[in-house]
């Protein structure tokens, strides 16, 4: 199936690796073109060379109040045209109620939400009929996760967010979507099994609660991203996808 990717122009935010290096991969294999962002300069270059001359790496950090703009006219002159947009960032620190501290908290705040927000709100401005605005979240927007305070915290406010935006921008002919990956074979979610304090066993357990039996890849989320960013998913809008092998129990 054509998704109608090609010369289409994406921003692909936190795409140095996992889940947004994945995506942008699947957007430029398939003929579109991205804006990929990473904190540091030389790693989202690299990323960029890695993915062809349709792909220009940037650094950004998405708490930083300028990096919107800076994105939004990159697309712009770089490639003439902006299509949408995947926000995505890299999880906050794990942890409690009890253990996680206000500074967590609030840096979680300024780059997963706040952040989040900016970005969406400017590229909102600068799309057209068609355009698409996307947000990585998380399982823990419909089910708490344990050990990922912040995350439960924010993840579902965002989602809120997210729903009001395709609301609003409906009418524009602008869709806004949410994935929602689960256990995805990231180095982030190593990490997180580590933290159990025997790895593989964690994964034995968690893969035996999902139905596929098994973890997904980057790939199959990057994949599934690309289809809903793209105008094969033109009807889609105000969905939370979930990406987790059946996991996720309820409709």
């Amino acid at each position: 199936m054509d998704l109608g990717l090609k010369d289409r122009v994406y921003i692909v935010t936190g795409a140095t690796r996992g889940l947004g290096r994945a995506t942008a991969q699947a957007l430029v294999t398939d003929g579109a073109k991205v804006i990929i962002t990473g904190r540091d300069e030389k790693g989202a270059a690299a990323a960029a060379a890695d993915l062809g001359p349709g792909a220009l790496g940037l650094a950004a950090d998405n708490a930083d109040p300028t990096a919107a703009r800076r994105l939004v006219d990159a697309a712009k002159e770089r490639f003439g045209r902006l299509d949408g947009i995947l926000i995505s960032v890299g999880g906050p620190a794990p942890g409690f109620a009890a253990d996680n501290t206000d500074d967590q908290w609030q840096t979680a705040f300024e780059s997963i939400f706040l952040g989040a927000v900016r970005l969406a709100r400017t590229a909102a401005a600068a799309l057209g009929e068609g355009g698409v605005i996307g947000f990585v979240l998380s399982a823990s927007v419909h089910e708490p996760i344990a050990g990922l305070t912040i995350s439960n915290g924010l993840r579902p406010g965002l989602a809120g967010f997210a729903k009001s935006l395709a609301d609003e921008l409906g009418p524009q002919g602008i869709r806004v979507v949410g994935v929602l990956p689960s256990r995805i074979e990231t180095d982030r979610l190593r990490e997180l099994d580590a933290l159990s304090g025997d790895a593989e066993a964690s994964r034995r357990a968690n893969e035996a609660r999902i139905p596929l039996r098994r973890y997904g890849t980057p790939e199959e989320f990057g994949r599934t991203s690309a289809f809903l960013l793209s105008p094969a998913a033109s009807y889609l809008t105000g969905i939370m996808v979930p990406v987790d092998g059946g996991a996720r129990r309820g409709f």
